[in-house]
């Protein structure tokens, strides 16, 4: 399993939600797991119900097995101050440069630095060992930008190290780089069996591999529960609707006989079964096409009541019983 766990998808699909499941999935049995959230919402401070993250490690859950989570709201600006004392030892120096709100200007003015900030202070993460040798994390799980800007958010660092051809910057850039496009990094994208996030998630991937990124899975998020098969759909398609009417009295909703309560509830009830069987359609043809990449495939149900702490810990336990932690 690799170290650098990347969780994205199209927005609305639960990536944050997910990487959380992960992070504690991958935490069992003692391990001790970072969950890295990069875009600024506090959606995992939400998620577990604590206050908002501050720019430092955090312990915010334990895992079945006694395994620990912790989580980090990274700040680029405080990652610009980290980098420039790390590579440049510029003190307080740095701490003027933000009062004077060059860091803020950086960061904003270039884009791509903020990326590279991001993803660098995930590898120093992922790379940071105690004195005894072990590493600080067994696992890292970044919840990423969306689908969208995933590749250009991770590949940043290449850019970077082919723009600055020495110095610390291109060492830290290549460094990065090592880790992301090694089998130490998978990045996992998030879907839901509709149209559009399934070919976001088809171009996601194709963008991840030319760029040479390793991809890991595709989770499924949100998956309705099936109430109908492809049998009961076509028996209801070709029942007579006397025959519906009959079944439902028998049920115990009502007489069978004309105008009666069980003939009245027939065409409510097929217009229903007609927009299901629409919708097992399309469930059906988009998991055809997810299953076409060839990728490890997870579906996670959806909880009608909203999600909170009990369903996020109930997240974990699906994906570590399909195996993936």
């Amino acid at each position: 399993m690799s170290r650098l766990q990347v969780v994205s998808g199209k927005g609305g699909t639960g990536k944050t939600t997910v990487a959380a499941a992960l992070a504690l999935a991958l935490a069992t049995e003692g391990k001790r797991t970072l969950l890295v959230e990069v875009e600024g919402r506090q959606g995992i401070a939400q998620l577990f119900e604590t206050e908002a993250l501050p720019y430092e490690e955090r312990k915010i859950a334990v895992a079945p097995g006694g395994g620990e989570v912790y989580a980090l709201a990274i700040d680029p600006e405080l990652a610009l101050l980290d980098y420039l004392q790390m590579f440049y030892k510029l003190g307080s120096a740095g701490r003027a440069l933000k009062k004077l709100g060059a860091i803020d200007f950086a960061t904003t003015i270039a884009p791509g630095l903020r990326d590279v900030l991001l993803t660098g202070k995930a590898c120093e993460a992922v790379r940071r060992k105690e004195r005894s040798g072990r590493f600080v994390y067994d696992y890292v799980v970044m919840d990423a930008p969306p689908t969208g800007r995933i590749t250009r958010f991770l590949n940043v660092n290449d850019e970077v190290a082919g723009l600055a051809k020495i110095g610390p910057i291109h060492n830290q850039a290549q460094a990065v780089m090592r880790v992301l496009k090694s089998p130490e990094t998978a990045v996992h994208l998030v879907t839901l069996l509709e149209e559009m996030p399934v070919q976001e998630t088809v171009d996601g991937i194709a963008e991840l591999r030319s760029a040479r990124l390793p991809v890991g899975r595709i989770i499924v998020n949100m998956v309705r529960p099936e109430v109908l098969d492809e049998t009961d759909l076509e028996l209801l398609r070709t029942a007579p609707r006397s025959t519906v009417a009959r079944s439902l009295s028998s049920a115990g909703l009502g007489g069978a006989r004309r105008g009666g309560h069980a003939e009245r509830l027939v065409d409510p009830l097929l217009t229903q079964a007609e927009e299901y069987a629409e919708r097992y359609t399309l469930e059906h043809d988009q998991r055809a096409v997810l299953a076409e990449l060839g990728l490890p495939l997870h579906e996670l149900p959806l909880f009608a009541e909203g999600m909170d702490l009990a369903g996020l810990y109930e997240l974990a336990r699906e994906l570590r019983e399909q195996g993936v932690s």
